[in-house]
């Protein structure tokens, strides 16, 4: 039986979603620079033929350690699915001479690089400038048309993020970023093998976008994400999720399977995201990419990831197109034919819809709860109505445990500050927004208030 090594650290689908999934194509062997999720620690093992969680001194040469790992257990593929391993994982292949994502893997990590190249290529993008001092930034402020936005080059989940409106806000915009870094470091949220990620930042023009101009129905989100994989050289496009708006500055609230775009609308979406991933030549490996959407077609792209989307995106995937991403892109690591999508597939061929939604401690307006509650999720699935034929579920892996208090939502700090993930299957993508709006309305109202001997947590 063909063997792969798994290589686990925080982010991108749920563990446990994954492991099923490769196991019924390989023999897992498991690499964890992460500590396991205990929802799913114990099916982790029985899953996986081995789990090795590496030493400090170990980890220290990433791609060394990984490439040895591989032999040990005699891998005939590698692959992660975390933003934070990526590069990592990517050199290693190249070591070994497996199928992975290639050279190009940093120039879809480094939003600095990233950038840089679509430039070369002509594509659009909010203006921008590379950021390693508190004076660049003072600089960058003085060339580029307020607002600005200031992100970390190797972030993920929005964190690190800082909306600047006037020169005076520099300085405080920059300490902040840099002090979120730090402390996401510490949780486990940071780029694993290049040294001194959490130096790099860029920032860049905040554009105008709209979902109006795109979308028939209100509550969506103005940008949209294609995913799809990248096979030999070749981009293959799964489909596009839609959102709802982001909480302030661009944290993500909702990530919904498919958008509800019109057939050329999703057409032209597809065409730019081909274009951003080609220009960057990566090989092997799961794509998401994020457009902005603006008024009369105008489009900019913000970000392509050499892997998968995270939160529940593949999961959503597999409940509405009926495709197992997971296991198709192990099956092609491993030499095997696979059936890629001719072209995106559009909703006129989902079955329902489904999204996930992060937890936050705003309410639909962005606004902070008026006082702290306690995260509950059988209290929400008791108490909050849905639609006919809905059903509301907690991704356990990536919430709290219930009874433990909702922590104050921080900009900065994005996702960092989640409770809980849950996903929600509907009969169609309008219901699902429907429902989402009603869940968030409705959370700080039903979760428990939190005691007084609490406050503090």
């Amino acid at each position: 039986m063909s063997k792969v090594l798994l290589v686990h650290a925080k982010g991108g689908p749920p563990l446990g979603h994954v492991l099923l999934r490769a196991a019924a194509k390989a023999e897992v062997h498991l690499l964890a620079l992460s500590a396991l999720p205990p929802a799913v620690a114990d099916a982790a093992r029985g899953l996986c033929a081995s789990v090795q969680t590496p030493t400090e001194a170990q980890r220290a040469d990433l791609v060394s350690l990984i490439v040895a790992r591989a032999g040990a257990v005699g891998a005939d593929a590698v692959l992660t699915f975390s933003e934070y391993a990526v590069v990592a994982v990517a050199e290693a292949c190249e070591a070994l001479g497996l199928a992975g994502a290639g050279g190009a893997a940093r120039l879809a990590r480094d939003k600095r690089l990233m950038r840089r190249t679509w430039r070369e290529h002509g594509l659009p993008q909010p203006s921008f400038r590379p950021v390693a001092t508190e004076g660049d930034l003072h600089e960058a402020a003085r060339e580029l048309p307020f607002p600005l936005l200031l992100k970390a080059a190797w972030s993920a989940g929005s964190t690190a993020h800082q909306i600047i409106r006037t020169p005076h806000e520099v300085t405080t915009a920059w300490r902040r970023s840099r002090d979120v870094m730090a402390e996401s470091a510490q949780l486990g949220f940071a780029e694993l093998h290049v040294e001194s990620a959490d130096a790099d930042f860029v920032v860049e023009q905040i554009v105008t976008g709209t979902a109006s101009a795109w979308f028939e129905e209100s509550g969506w989100g103005d940008y949209v994400s294609v995913e799809g994989v990248v096979a030999d050289g070749t981009f293959h496009p799964v489909c596009v999720s839609g959102r709802m708006p982001t909480v302030e500055p661009f944290t993500e609230r909702a990530g919904i399977t498919p958008a509800l775009l019109p057939p050329d609308a999703q057409d032209r979406v597809v065409r730019l995201a081909r274009a951003s991933v080609d220009a960057l030549g990566l090989r092997n490996c799961g794509i998401h990419t994020e457009i902005k959407l603006g008024a009369g077609g105008e489009m900019w792209l913000i970000e392509t990831a050499a892997r998968f989307g995270g939160a529940m995106t593949v999961p959503q995937i597999e409940e509405v197109f009926g495709l197992d991403l997971v296991g198709m892109l192990v099956e092609h690591l491993l030499g095997r034919e696979v059936a890629w999508p001719a072209q995106a597939l559009t909703p006129a061929q989902a079955r329902g819809a489904a999204g996930s939604l992060v937890v936050l401690a705003v309410n639909g307006q962005g606004k902070a709860w008026a006082d702290r509650r306690v995260w509950d999720f059988p209290v929400v699935a008791a108490q909050v109505p849905l639609s006919r034929g809905s059903t509301l579920s907690v991704v356990a892996e990536s919430s709290l445990a219930d009874g433990t208090p909702v922590p104050v939502y921080d900009p900065a700090a994005g996702a960092n500050t989640m409770a809980a993930l849950c996903l929600l299957s509907a009969t169609d993508a309008r219901t699902v927004l429907r429902d989402f709006a009603a869940l968030v309305d409705a959370l700080p109202r039903v979760l428990p208030a939190v005691r007084p001997e609490e406050v503090s947590v």
